[in-house]
């Protein structure tokens, strides 16, 4: 390699590297493993089958890696867990050898595809004898793995070897294609190839500990799966940035992805991409230490099961700080082969302490954690003008919209959510937000019926998105606003059973508005809808969270939480609730229609995120807003912030477009769909192409985000229309000593609900 394209960004090293003293044994071990499967030639001429040679297995040291990232294992755990190292970056090069270099997508799909009888879900089952390395090694360390760990772990494992596997197919289109994916694209793809959540996996192989089945899947344990995934795998895209454009002409990587979509140079880009490390690393210590203890006793977690838990955060924190050491010493990276210069020079060894500066320059976790927390509330920013949004689909308007606007006003005035208690709107900002409006944009085929359904559930989802902060945010009562969001999925029953008298106009809409829709569906429709209406709900808790940390989100975390938080899969929904089990669900699982879907998304809650900038950020004190979240990752204005977030929604609908125009095509072949089938997907990407020029169309006309509507509200709120529970929330200073200032708020148990004689009125 020649001269560097970069100097090694300053990294953020929260936790002490530590390692294993059974080092030299796996090193042992794993060398004549790895002998025994074929991986190493003994001839440097004759690979025949191995992709390595001695010098090439040696001075990787991958049980120098093993030794770092788990430096607790025992001695046997160690091996197998060096051995599983072992396979996977043979794995890596292999395929890289025969079908990156080559470009044969056909054959490394059928290469991939019968890799997944090697992993069999019954340890009992007979596992394939394989032809070369990459399968002998993993039939053997299948064997070796089932027989000591349970099937609720093997399920996990066995998905997240085959997304390591099988999504090399995504990188390898990039790169026969020359494409350089968009950064919201890449950072979730990379997850799944680069094998950080594989890894993840075998910490509790290691630690001899497993999560819990039942907590596995909750959103602590998958945002601190996904923290630490994005943290391995955006560190080491730093140090390998040079083999890979250099070598081998990648373009799956991290530095390369953000030196693209900004324009910037390489080493820009490395410290743009070391600041994404620190950021999620941050946030995976915020969800340790704020989501997991909560998550333990909502769970009613034993001692042993905490034990478990608390053992797989440290061990993940082991990985962070021994995989940082391993890749300062690897000859597989560009490094300084024994560790990275300290940030300050100066005299150093025994007795030069005193001459260090007492104050040294903050690191990179304290300068993101200062910008994250110290954002002023209700800040003037003033109106955002935007850019020209593209959208090559053109709007269709349904024929019933006007009788539906009037049937949407009556039907939330009978479900009470016009009442001055709780006062979260009244019918003249109903009407000025005309949310039937977008429904006869996004479900523009629907009859009057249908269209009610629509225009009421969208209703429904932004008074609750309004309802939570005015009932919740001002005092910070998460457990109050908990106790809420818990009531609600008994308003979705699934098999017709009654359901509790509703105590507020969030659960009566609710309820009312589930039993309209849903006698049609099938029960997996009903259960896919009822998930995505919960999805929405549980994230405004996460908002409300945020709020109370006065934390402006990770850039990661914001992006896939906003597709929550905006209601994206319910409302993308409302225009095929009687065929939302259209679509085989195997195909709907695919990589494929979920990146269309995710692209779609993106779109529609960045377009969202643009016309409210100043309606949040000046008029609710809000922190959840991408350019707010652009603004202070890359500490800029907000027009840059604004002209970022512009280009990922032009990224992110080149990939929709590209996605339609290519990947479906073929993805109906794989399939083998027939002509059904085929109308079936195409119908779906219509009803997104829809959804997205409905929803851009309708933040154009609506009056909610203008600044004389805002200054209306607020000049509305500050008499006496609004009670004080709402205006508390709305108006007034805030922010650290500010409290005294505020009026008084009712109690949480009358924040959370009305009487019941209030309620019966509404019935």
């Amino acid at each position: 390699m020649g001269d560097r394209p970069f100097e090694l960004p300053e990294f953020y090293l929260p936790w002490p590297a530590r390692r294993n003293p059974y080092r030299e044994s796996a090193r042992d071990h794993s060398r004549a493993w790895a002998h025994e499967m074929g991986m190493v030639a003994a001839d440097p001429d004759n690979h025949e089958t191995a992709v390595w040679d001695e010098a090439a297995y040696e001075s990787a040291d991958y049980a120098l890696l093993c030794a770092y990232t788990h430096p607790d294992a025992t001695d046997e755990k160690l091996k197998l867990v060096t051995d599983w190292y072992v396979w996977v970056f043979y794995f890596d090069d292999h395929f890289l050898e025969h079908y990156k270099r080559t470009g044969d997508l056909t054959g490394a799909r059928e290469y991939l595809t019968g890799l997944a009888e090697f992993m069999p879900a019954g340890p009992a089952t007979e596992i394939p004898g394989g032809k070369n390395p990459v399968e002998w090694g993993l039939a053997d360390l299948w064997r070796r793995t089932a027989g000591t760990m349970s099937a609720d772990w093997l399920t996990r494992f066995s998905e997240s070897t085959r997304n390591l596997l099988e999504d090399c197919l995504w990188e390898l289109a990039n790169i026969t294609e020359g494409r350089v994916p968009n950064p919201i694209d890449y950072v979730e793809m990379r997850r799944k190839v680069g094998g950080a959540p594989w890894s993840a996996d075998l910490v509790e192989l290691a630690i001899g500990a497993e999560v819990p089945a039942a907590i596995a899947a909750s959103r602590p344990l998958r945002v601190l799966k996904d923290t630490f995934a994005d943290g391995v795998h955006l560190r080491n895209d730093i140090f390998s940035y040079q083999r890979e454009t250099e070598q081998e002409g990648e373009v799956n990587n991290g530095v390369l992805v953000l030196e693209t979509f900004f324009g910037c140079d390489p080493q820009r880009a490395a410290d743009l991409t070391s600041e994404l490390v620190t950021s999620r690393l941050e946030q995976f210590e915020t969800t340790a230490l704020t989501e997991v203890p909560p998550l333990c006793d909502e769970y009613a977690l034993s001692p042993a099961e905490r034990a478990s838990v608390f053992g797989y955060v440290k061990g993940l924190q082991d990985w962070q700080a021994g995989g940082h050491e391993w890749h300062l010493r690897s000859s597989r990276y560009m490094n300084d082969r024994g560790g990275g210069a300290p940030v300050l020079g100066g005299p150093s060894g025994l007795g030069t302490g005193i001459a260090t500066p007492t104050v040294p320059r903050p690191g990179p976790g304290w300068r993101r954690r200062a910008r994250q927390h110290s954002h002023t509330l209700f800040a003037p920013v003033g109106h955002l003008t935007l850019p020209e949004l593209p959208m090559p689909f053109p709007v269709r308007m349904n024929p019933h919209l006007e009788p539906a606007r009037a049937r949407v006003v009556a039907w939330a005035r009978a479900m009470g959510m016009l009442d001055p208690v709780p006062g979260v709107w009244d019918e003249r900002r109903l009407r000025v937000f005309d949310l039937a409006h977008c429904a006869a944009m996004i479900h523009a085929d629907a009859d009057p019926e249908q269209l009610d359904l629509t225009a009421g559930w969208l209703t429904w989802g932004t008074y609750g998105d309004d309802y939570f902060p005015v009932m919740f945010g001002s005092r910070r009562d998460i457990a109050a606003a908990k106790l809420c969001n818990d009531r609600l999925p008994a308003f979705m029953p699934l098999d017709g059973e009654p359901v509790q008298a509703p105590l507020n106009p969030l659960e009566r809409g609710l309820a009312d508005l589930w039993r309209r829709t849903v006698a049609p569906m099938t029960q997996a429709a009903r259960a896919r809808f009822r998930h995505s209406v919960e999805d929405m709900t549980g994230s405004w808790l996460w908002e409300l969270a945020n709020q109370a940390q006065h934390r402006i989100p990770d850039p990661v975390d914001y992006i896939e939480m906003r597709r929550k938080t905006f209601g994206s899969d319910m409302t993308m929904s409302l225009a095929r609730l009687r065929h939302l089990d259209e679509l085989p669900p195997a195909l709907a699982r695919t990589r494929t229609v979920l990146a269309l879907e995710n692209a779609a998304q993106d779109y529609a809650c960045f377009t969202n995120d643009l016309f409210s900038y100043q309606k949040e950020i000046e008029f609710e004190g809000e922190v959840h807003n991408l350019v707010l979240v652009a603004e202070n990752f890359l500490g800029t204005d907000r027009w840059t912030a604004r002209d970022v977030v512009a280009d990922l929604m032009a990224a992110r609908l080149r990939q929709f477009e590209r996605i339609v125009a290519e990947d479906l095509p073929r993805l109906s072949d794989e399939f083998g769909l027939d002509g059904a089938g085929r109308a079936a997907l195409t119908r779906h990407a219509d009803g997104l192409k829809d959804w997205m020029s409905g929803i851009l169309e309708w933040h154009r006309r609506c009056a909610r985000y203008t600044e004389a509507e805002l200054r209306r509200s607020r000049e509305l709120v500050a008499g006496t229309d609004i009670p004080p529970a709402a205006r508390s929330w709305r108006v007034g200073p805030c922010g650290l000593g500010t409290a005294a200032a505020r009026p008084p708020r009712l109690s949480s148990v009358d924040d959370y609900s009305l009487s019941p004689a209030t309620a019966g009125d509404h019935r």
